[in-house]
């Protein structure tokens, strides 16, 4: 009973540690402003890096890949199986998508997903860097991230590692695409068609094809004190 009771601890601390929005409150204290009425709307290293600053978005992404190494390699250091160290590590990843601190609405978990699968894969990294390198030249990482995620249950498979491992890491890219797919509708895809508005969240990871409008999105129009609102970088 103590044993069972401790492991739900540890469970229910990744998902805290996960579920800290690090990204909201970097931007809220650097620019006093909500992050996710800017940008692609997310609150994760993407949105500050395009929406606000690049230091402070590389930062804040390093933050949240080290979140999902931490979660695995605490139940590492406790010297857990690898079962519960794939249930800690995907605790940490539904804690940073869904957090309780932000009414269970917040990033995509693409960093924390990469922390965990390729801290649990390494063996991965190769593949997972070809992707990368392809993201820098087509410049657009949705579909190369998509695709990478995918590669690591496959290349777990194909390595013969403990099947229990291949399965979480395919758990680990449902609940990318699922992340992807059940995101708050936004106010500018009101007038695009459900189906199409799927299609672009699987292959784009926004609700529209245009990608400027998409990630330059600002509450400008929006009055404050008599004034509008803009932007400070």
């Amino acid at each position: 009973m103590v044993e069972i009771l401790g492991w739900f601890v540890c469970i229910g601390a990744a998902y805290l540690f996960g579920s800290v929005p690090i990204a909201f409150l970097a931007v809220k204290w650097r620019y006093g402003k909500d992050i996710r009425r800017y940008g692609s709307g997310t609150a994760g290293g993407s949105n500050v890096y395009r929406s606000f600053s690049k230091k402070l978005g590389i930062l804040v992404a390093l933050y949240d890949i080290l979140k999902g190494i931490l979660a695995v390699g605490v139940a590492q250091l406790l010297h857990l199986d690898t079962t519960h160290q794939v249930v800690m590590g995907l605790a940490a990843i539904i804690g940073h998508n869904w957090p309780v601190f932000l009414r269970f609405n917040a990033g995509r978990g693409v960093a924390t997903s990469i922390g965990v699968g390729l801290y649990l894969l390494p063996l991965g990294i190769p593949g997972f860097l070809f992707l990368a390198l392809l993201t820098l030249i087509i410049g657009s990482s949705p579909v190369p991230v998509l695709a990478a995620m995918a590669t690591l249950p496959l290349t777990s498979w194909a390595l013969g590692k403990p099947l229990i491992l291949s399965l979480g890491l395919l758990v680990l890219f449902l609940i990318l695409v699922i992340r992807r797919l059940t995101a708050p509708r936004s106010e500018r895809s009101k007038n695009v068609k459900t189906l199409q508005i799927l299609v672009n969240r699987f292959l784009f990871d926004r609700d529209i094809r245009d990608a400027k409008e998409w990630v330059n999105h600002s509450p400008s129009n929006l009055k404050t004190n008599g004034k509008t609102e803009q932007k400070q970088h």
